[in-house]
C-alpha cells in the first residue's frame, strides 16, 4: 500500500523533498499492508491532537497569542490546548531570543517533554538570531540547543505563516512510521 497524505492539497506545498524522500523510503521498507493502515490511523490521531508548548520569549510570543486568539483560531488545528508542563505536550513553539543563559534552561524542558516531541522555531531569532546575529549573548539558532523540526521565517512571523509551518508539522506526522523506526 503506497503511503498518503490526506487532508492537505500537494499544491500548497512547494518546497517537499524531505517529506517526498521520507515517503519514498516507506514504499521501498515495503511495510505490512495492517501496520500502514494503523500507522495512518495512529498519525491521523496524533496530527490532530498536538499539544503546545509555548517557549515565548519576544515579540513572536505576542504573535502566538493573536494566532491563538479567536480572530485566527488555531482550535482548527486541534492545538488550542497549550500547555504549561512540557510532561503534558508534544510540541515546543520556540518564538523569540534564546540567549546563552536561557539556553540550559531550553535544553532541560526539551528533555522533559514525552516522546514523540516536536520543535518548532518560530521567526528570526529563534532561527539564526535574528537582528542579535553578532551579539556575544545570544544563541545562533535554537537549533544548536535542541533539534528544529519547521521553522517558521519572519521578523515576527504573521499568524498566517504559523498556520503554514504546523500544517507542513502536521504532514510530517501523518508520514511518520509509528511502528518501528522514526526517522528524526
Amino acid at each position: 500500500m503506497k503511503p498518503k497524505i490526506k487532508s492537505i492539497p500537494y499544491e500548497e506545498f512547494k518546497d517537499n523533498e524531505y517529506l517526498e524522500n521520507y515517503i519514498e523510503e516507506l514504499k521501498a521498507a515495503g511495510a505490512n499492508v495492517v501496520l500502514t493502515t494503523l500507522d495512518h490511523a495512529i498519525n491521523w490521531g496524533r496530527a490532530g491532537s498536538v499539544w503546545p508548548l509555548i517557549f515565548a520569549t519576544s515579540c513572536c510570543g505576542i504573535e502566538f497569542m493573536a494566532t491563538a486568539a479567536a480572530h485566527n483560531d488555531i482550535a482548527r488545528f486541534g492545538m488550542e490546548v497549550t500547555r504549561n508542563s512540557p510532561r503534558q505536550s508534544d510540541l515546543m513553539i520556540v518564538a523569540g531570543t534564546i540567549t546563552h543563559k536561557m539556553a540550559p534552561l531550553l535544553k532541560r524542558v526539551y528533555d522533559q517533554m514525552a516522546e514523540p516531541k516536536y520543535v518548532v522555531a518560530m521567526g528570526a531569532c529563534a532561527i539564526s538570531g535574528g537582528p542579535f546575529l553578532n551579539s556575544y549573548h545570544v544563541v545562533n539558532g535554537a537549533d544548536q540547543i535542541i533539534p528544529v523540526d519547521v521553522y517558521i521565517p519572519g521578523c515576527p512571523p504573521r499568524p498566517q505563516s504559523l498556520f503554514y509551518g504546523l500544517m507542513q508539522l502536521q504532514r510530517k506526522i501523518k508520514v511518520e512510521k509509528f511502528f518501528g523506526n522514526k526517522m528524526r
